[in-house]
């Protein structure tokens, strides 16, 4: 039997248990709820709550966290996500060991993979080439995947600022892409 954990020592620690009391622990019981809501086939509530915890303070330790309330349903988000991503390559990975399939290789010849790699290279190109908060917007609601309530949360911004940032930054995006022959 392991003995129970001891008390914080250091001033850093202390720091940092005062911190999460203070500043995480509030939203605990309205996160475990919205991930039970949100994810209702999710069983493993504590461990996406642990990871992330875990998350959390490594963001902390950097510095980048403007809105702890953002950031934990951010993070509890994709940690779910990453879940359910492990589950269903597992059970594909299991399917395919059981059943002996053979499967076709669909991966895209060098050809594509070259095109592909060329066009997401001008893509991020474009996206650098916006503005500082239209590039911040577009960037944490299409590559982060944050709704546009979490990034008008974490920029400290209204929702309304988010779409027009948005729209603007997608028409820039496109007519950059235009510009250089892609038209997808």
């Amino acid at each position: 039997m392991n003995p129970p954990p001891s008390p914080p020592t250091s001033a850093l620690d202390q720091s940092a248990a005062r911190w999460f009391a203070e500043e995480v622990e509030p939203h605990e019981f309205r996160l475990r709820a919205w991930l039970a809501g949100r994810f209702p086939q999710l069983r493993d509530v504590d461990d996406v709550v642990q990871d992330t915890y875990v998350r959390l303070f490594r963001a902390r330790r950097s510095g980048a966290i403007r809105s702890v309330q953002a950031f934990l349903f951010t993070a509890a988000r994709n940690s779910a996500l990453d879940i359910f991503r492990r589950r269903k390559a597992s059970a594909a990975d299991s399917l395919y060991e059981v059943a002996g399939l053979s499967v076709l290789d669909e991966r895209p010849n060098a050809a594509e993979s070259a095109d592909a790699s060329q066009e997401l290279e001008i893509l991020a190109e474009a996206i650098r080439h916006l503005p500082h908060r239209c590039r911040q917007v577009f960037t944490l609601r299409k590559i982060y995947g944050l709704s546009q309530r979490e990034v008008a949360a974490h920029l400290e911004i209204s929702e309304h600022t988010v779409e027009v940032q948005m729209g603007k930054g997608a028409r820039r995006c496109a007519d950059y892409l235009r510009a250089r022959g892609i038209t997808r």
